[in-house]
C-alpha cells in the first residue's frame, strides 16, 4: 500500500501543459521531446523508474522497463505503459528530424539506444527549457519547501546546540542531525543539478576543516569521511573547546529542497586570539544576507543585485569571501543548485513564487569558514521571506 504523499494529477498537467508551450514558443516546428533523467521524470510524471517519457505536440507516453507496477502505483500521469527494451518506439513513433533531449545529462550510450529505434537526425537541448520551467514554483511546490524549511529551523536552530559535545566527530554530528531531520519527516537526499550529483548528509566542519573546498562550486567544504567521500565529515576530526562549528545540510520533502547553514562556537568566544575578527566576519555575512533578501523582490535583475552589493565587501575579507565562488545566492528546488543565479550572466527578471538559497560566506585563513544562510521565497510585493527561519546570531555553546 503506497504510503506517502503523489503529485497530484492537476499539477502534472500544468506542467506538460507549460512544457508545450514553451517549446511551441521556442520552436513551433517540434516534433518530439524524449525525456529520461529521473528528476525531470519526477517532475512531469511523479515517478522515479527506468524508462523514458515521450512528448509530442499531441500526446505524452511514460514508457517504463522498471518497475512499471511501482510507476502505476506512484504517479497520477495519464499514459503509461510497459516496456522491454526502446525497440517499442520504433513501431510507436514516426521518426522525428529532430528530438529534445536533456543534453545536461543525457548519455551517449542511451542517446545511441535510442537512436538505434529512432534515429533522428538531429537533436536540440531540452535542459534549459526545463530549467524555465522549473524556476518557478507552484503553490503546490511552495508548499513541499515550506514544510521542509519549517523542519529546517527547528532541527538547526533549536534541536542541533543539545547534540553537541565535547570529543565529538564532524561525521557523527552530521549522522546524529541527519537523524533529527528524518525523524521529522525530511527526505533524507540531497541532489544537485549534475549528472551523479546525490548526497545525503550534507557538511559539519569543524575549523580549519571548513576550508577544504571540494569540486562543488560552494563556499564551504570539508575533508569528508574519506577522499571518496567529501561531504558529511570527518571521523577523526574531534570537536575540542575553542572550535568553529560550521553546519551546512539541507533539509527536503517529497523531492523539493531548502539550504540552512548555521554556525556555533565551541566554549568562550572570547578566549580565542581572533576573536574580533570573527565576530566581523560573521556580522558581515548576516548583514549580506538580510541585503540580498531584501532585494530578492518580483521584476529585480539578478546581476543587477549581485553588482551593486558585490563591491561593498570590505578589503578585511575581499579575498575569503565566497571562498573564491561568485555569486550570492542560488535558485533552489527539486535540487539545491538550480538556475537563476545572482550573479553575473542572469538577466531575466525574477517572479513571485522563486526560491534562493542566500549563503554569504567567510574564508578566515587558520580559523575556519562563518557565515549564514537561508532560503528564501520571492513574494509578489515586498522582501523574500525566510522558508528556514532566521539569522541567528553568532552563538556560543558551552562546554
Amino acid at each position: 500500500m503506497l504510503t506517502h504523499n503523489q503529485v497530484p494529477k492537476q499539477e502534472l498537467t500544468a506542467r506538460l501543459t507549460a512544457l508545450r508551450e514553451a517549446l511551441n514558443l521556442r520552436d513551433p516546428a517540434w516534433e518530439m521531446a524524449l525525456i529520461n533523467h529521473k528528476i525531470s521524470l519526477y517532475y512531469l510524471t511523479g515517478t522515479m523508474q527506468d524508462g523514458v517519457l515521450v512528448v509530442t505536440p499531441s500526446a505524452a507516453t511514460l514508457w517504463v522497463r522498471r518497475s512499471f507496477a511501482r510507476a502505476q502505483e506512484e504517479s497520477l500521469f495519464d499514459d503509461i505503459r510497459p516496456m522491454k527494451s526502446f525497440r517499442v518506439l520504433e513501431g510507436s513513433y514516426s521518426v522525428p528530424s529532430a528530438a529534445y533531449i536533456e543534453c545536461k545529462t543525457v548519455s551517449l550510450e542511451w542517446l545511441g539506444m535510442v537512436r538505434k529505434y529512432l534515429p533522428f537526425p538531429e537533436y536540440k537541448n531540452l535542459t534549459p527549457i526545463l530549467a524555465d520551467l522549473r524556476a518557478h514554483k507552484s503553490a503546490y511546490e511552495l508548499d513541499c519547501m515550506r514544510r521542509a524549511g519549517a523542519i529546517h529551523a527547528e532541527v538547526l536552530e533549536q534541536v542541533t546546540p543539545s547534540l553537541i559535545h565535547d570529543g565529538i566527530s564532524e561525521a557523527v554530528l552530521c549522522a546524529d542531525i541527519y537523524r533529527a531531520f528524518l525523524a521529522r519527516g525530511a527526505m533524507g537526499i540531497s541532489r544537485f543539478n549534475q549528472l551523479f550529483g546525490e548526497d545525503v548528509a550534507g557538511l559539519c566542519a569543524f575549523s580549519e576543516n571548513g576550508l577544504r573546498v571540494t569540486a562543488f562550486d560552494g563556499p564551504d567544504g570539508n575533508a569528508g569521511t574519506c577522499i571518496a567521500m567529501p561531504a558529511i565529515g570527518d571521523n577523526k576530526r574531534l570537536l575540542h573547546a575553542g572550535d568553529l562549528i560550521l553546519l551546512d545540510i539541507p533539509s527536503g520533502i517529497d523531492g523539493y529542497h531548502t539550504d540552512k547553514s548555521v554556525v556555533y562556537f565551541y566554549g568562550d568566544l572570547n578566549q580565542h586570539p581572533q576573536a574580533d575578527r570573527i565576530r566581523r566576519a560573521y556580522d558581515l555575512c548576516a548583514q549580506f544576507e538580510r541585503r540580498v533578501a531584501e532585494r530578492l523582490v518580483a521584476g529585480a535583475i539578478p546581476e543587477e543585485i549581485f553588482l551593486e552589493l558585490w563591491p561593498t565587501i570590505p578589503d578585511e575579507f575581499a579575498e575569503g569571501f565566497m571562498n573564491g565562488g561568485k555569486f550570492l545566492a542560488h535558485s533552489i528546488g527539486l535540487v539545491m543548485d538550480e538556475p537563476p543565479v545572482i550573479a553575473r550572466g542572469f538577466r531575466a527578471p525574477l517572479q513571485a513564487g522563486m526560491t534562493f538559497a542566500c549563503e554569504p560566506k567567510i574564508a578566515i585563513p587558520g580559523v575556519g569558514v562563518v557565515g549564514t544562510e537561508n532560503t528564501y521565497e520571492v513574494m509578489p510585493s515586498g522582501a523574500a521571506h525566510s522558508l528556514t527561519g532566521q539569522i541567528l546570531e553568532l552563538q556560543s555553546i558551552p562546554l
